[in-house]
């Protein structure tokens, strides 16, 4: 009989993934700024071409039944790539 190797690894990703998350104090300028992304993806280059940023939002309400409870889901992302030539 084969061993299930995708399960056992699956946990053991997860395993190691929780190992590597550490809770910090919750930094009220990063959730304002998370408030003010707008909805969508959009992308920002630098004059120099040396940066890209980017930022997205994906905002909705889903609700069970046409009347019943919902849940609002928000989830806000930005990202900064840099370029530097090193010598």
């Amino acid at each position: 009989m084969p061993l299930p190797l995708v399960p056992i690894a699956v946990i053991a990703g997860a395993y190691a993934l929780a190992r590597n998350v550490h809770v910090s104090a919750v930094d009220q300028r990063v959730e304002d700024r998370l408030d003010d992304v707008g909805e969508g993806l959009y992308g920002h280059r630098d004059p120099n071409g040396q940066q890209i940023n980017t930022s997205y939002r994906w905002k909705r309400t889903i609700r069970l039944g046409a009347n019943g409870p919902g849940i609002e889901v928000d989830a806000a992302a930005l990202g900064r790539l840099k370029f530097r030539k090193v010598d």
